[in-house]
């Protein structure tokens, strides 16, 4: 299927890694101009040498999205190297969930800048140019936990479930001027912090990917894959999505009890 993505100018934080990654590979192998950020240069410069390969254009960006500055510098660049803007991919976060009593002010403050306060930022930045091109698409990439929340899982599940009402009340103010704004909540998907993870374990990845697949309840028995999500956000910002706003898509192989 053709997503009718060539020449489409998109914006993807949180895109020198993981599912970031795979969606600036997708993008850029759909024909996108695509500007990504994240704060490791080695990567991000990784990831453009792999996403070159493909017909599209990229631009990798080092930006802190935590920084309100280095964001609009972010967004800057790209508008001014393509004259327009036409997606926006809030993809920027980091597992962050323990013990509600074992998380202070400080935990809770830092995974809100992260998640919450600049993907607002990012949005605000980048309404004026969506409106411009005549519409457009936001996409946050959230959690199941914005919808199903566990013991131990904040302050990520709050977050999320912040994240979950902007996008819900975005896709309403903004309906009328042709921007749609969609939510994948994400369950366990193969990324760059499980990874970590395994390492910290002193397991091979695969092995902890197959125990956690298995002894989560997962009804289609396995992690998905970075790709997959890379997949859905491509639909979900190109034309061919042009009839659903307001949605939150779960991609966690039918693991949530929440539809």
């Amino acid at each position: 299927m053709d997503l009718h993505l060539a020449g489409r100018v998109v914006l993807v934080t949180g895109g020198s890694d993981g599912l970031g990654a795979a969606l600036v590979r997708t993008l850029a192998a759909e024909g996108a101009r695509v500007a990504f950020c994240g704060r490791d240069e080695a990567r991000l410069l990784a990831v453009a040498e792999q996403a070159a390969q493909g017909p599209g254009e990229v631009l990798p960006i080092v930006a802190d999205v935590r920084d309100p500055d280095a964001l609009a510098r972010f967004v800057d660049a790209a508008a001014d190297r393509w004259h327009a803007v036409h997606g926006l991919v809030n993809n920027a976060g980091a597992s962050s969930a323990g013990p509600f009593e074992t998380q202070d002010d400080d935990v809770w403050q830092a995974d809100l800048d992260l998640k919450l306060y600049a993907a607002v930022r990012a949005c605000r930045l980048v309404l004026p140019h969506l409106r411009r091109a005549g519409g457009g698409a936001i996409v946050n990439s959230l959690s199941v936990t914005a919808r199903a929340p566990g013991a131990a899982s904040m302050p990520t599940s709050v977050t999320r479930a912040a994240g979950l009402a902007l996008t819900k009340a975005l896709s309403k103010e903004f309906g009328a001027d042709g921007v749609r704004v969609n939510a994948i909540l994400v369950g366990l998907v193969r990324s760059g912090q499980w990874e970590r993870v395994a390492a910290g374990q002193g397991v091979p990845v695969d092995e902890l990917y197959a125990r956690m697949g298995t002894a989560s309840g997962i009804p289609l028995g396995r992690f998905g894959h970075a790709e997959e999500f890379a997949d859905l956000v491509a639909f979900l910002v190109s034309d061919r999505a042009a009839y659903l706003t307001g949605t939150a898509i779960n991609l966690d192989g039918g693991m949530s009890p929440v539809a």
